[in-house]
Parts: structure tokens; C-alpha cells; sequence
């Protein structure tokens, strides 16, 4: 059993937190974890994000348990509705004045017991922490189109001047395949699926001090978002911290 947190901050530069996050649970114990980072058009990635996070968890909590029996389905589940709802988004942005462009990066994680199966698109991140840090998902950016042609190193790429160039977004085109990800979550361990508002800004040393610090899982989340604040706070800060341990709330 997992116990979580969610914080959503809008940092100290931006007018409106264009980020989603929401955790939902069905009656069996299935958990999806959602984090969507908008963008784009006049601040509508906030219009993105949000078509995204409400679509996939109404279309979550109405399915029928045998969508979800398998590893197989999980997958064909989420690969299906995310399309779907790309699609929408696209042709939404298309029918009206100034959400041209909008689109937002998407985590959507299917969590039963230790079994995890997840859908990723653009530069949000997942970890896992366990004493150390480490990081699930790769960025879908224009840096590691770079690191993967060898044209720059990984350690560049964390300074490099286009790092936030994100080279798939949910919306912007009208087909979308995301990144699938399976893993076992073996306790005790903590999972964070976060925004990069976060992971710009707070460094895995960080990250692990924090995490596995004696705090309350709710001062955890809490903690993470200060720090981001405190180190510049140049974006909205969005995380869900999942915990193993039956732990303070």
C-alpha cells in the first residue's frame, strides 16, 4: 500500500500554475498518478494539461477491471486513451484563437501493488529513491537528441542553453506514441513523478536528503517545493511522492 502527497506551486515568476496533477484510486486499490506540465499558445497549457488530467482520470475510474488485468492491457489502455485525448487536444488548439501551439508533457503511471506501468511524453520525470536516486524516465528534449548523436556529453547537457527544449509534447501534432515504461516498485522505496519545475531546480543529493529524511511525508512534499522556491522558483513546481512506508502523513 502506498501512501502519497501532491504539491502544486505556482513558483515565484509565472501568473498561473499551467501544471495538473491528481492521484486517483479505484475500488480494487489501482492507483494512476498523473503530472502534466502545459505550455504553449496565451497561457493556455493550462487548458492542455487539465483536458489531459481530467480526461484520463474519468476514463480511469469508469473503466471496466478488465482493462487492467494485465500488464498487456495496462499498457494497451493507456497507449489508446492518450492518443485519443492527444487528438483532442490538437484539434482544440486548432478551433480556437490563442491555444495555438498549447500542448503539455504527460506522466501517467498505473500503479497495482509493486507493478508499475507507465506512459511518458516530454521532460517531466519519475525517480526512485531508496537511499539513492534514480531517474526513470528519460526527457523527450533537444539536448538528448544531442547526447544520443554524441554531438554532446550528458554532463553538457545539464548546462546546455536549450535544455528545456522539448522535442515531443501531448497536442501538438496530431499523433503521438508515448514511452512506456514496466517496473517493479520493491519496498521500502519512494517514488516521485514530478514537473520541471522541479528537477531544474533541486539537485538527486537534494532530492535524497529530503526524501529520506525523518520528516512527515506531507513536510517531504512540502520541503521540495521550498527548496525549488528558494533556488529560484523560475517555473511551477508540481510533484506526487509516493511512499512504501507505513509512515506519518
Amino acid at each position: 500500500m502506498f501512501h502519497y502527497v501532491i504539491e502544486s506551486d505556482t513558483g515565484k515568476k509565472r501568473e498561473i500554475n499551467e501544471d495538473r496533477v491528481a492521484v486517483l484510486k479505484r475500488p480494487e486499490g489501482l492507483l494512476l498518478v498523473l503530472v502534466a506540465d502545459g505550455m504553449g499558445g496565451h497561457n493556455a497549457g493550462d487548458v492542455a494539461s487539465e483536458m489531459t488530467v481530467s480526461s484520463l482520470g474519468t476514463l480511469f475510474l469508469e473503466e471496466q477491471p478488465e482493462a487492467f488485468s494485465s500488464i498487456e492491457t495496462k499498457k494497451e489502455w493507456l497507449s489508446y486513451h492518450v492518443q485519443n485525448i492527444n487528438r483532442k487536444v490538437y484539434e482544440y488548439a486548432g478551433n480556437n484563437p490563442g491555444c495555438e501551439g498549447m500542448g503539455t508533457t504527460l506522466i501517467a503511471a498505473l500503479i497495482d501493488n509493486a507493478d508499475c506501468v507507465m506512459c511518458h511524453i516530454g521532460d517531466s520525470r519519475a525517480y526512485v529513491i531508496d537511499g539513492g536516486v534514480e531517474q526513470l524516465t528519460r526527457d523527450h528534449s533537444y539536448v538528448n537528441v544531442l547526447v544520443d548523436n554524441g554531438e554532446i556529453s550528458e554532463e553538457e547537457a545539464e548546462d546546455h542553453p536549450k535544455k528545456n527544449w522539448i522535442v515531443k509534447a501531448l497536442g501538438t501534432e496530431p499523433g503521438i506514441e508515448g514511452e512506456f515504461l514496466h517496473f517493479k516498485l520493491t519496498p521500502p522505496l519512494y517514488l516521485l513523478v514530478c514537473s520541471d519545475g522541479l528537477s531544474n531546480k533541486v539537485t538527486k543529493d537534494d532530492l535524497a536528503t529530503i526524501v529520506c529524511s525523518s520528516m512527515p511525508l506531507s513536510q517531504k512534499g512540502e520541503e521540495l517545493v521550498k527548496l525549488a522556491n528558494h533556488l529560484g522558483g523560475e517555473d511551477n513546481i508540481s510533484l506526487v511522492l509516493l511512499s512504501s512506508q507505513a509512515e506519518e502523513v
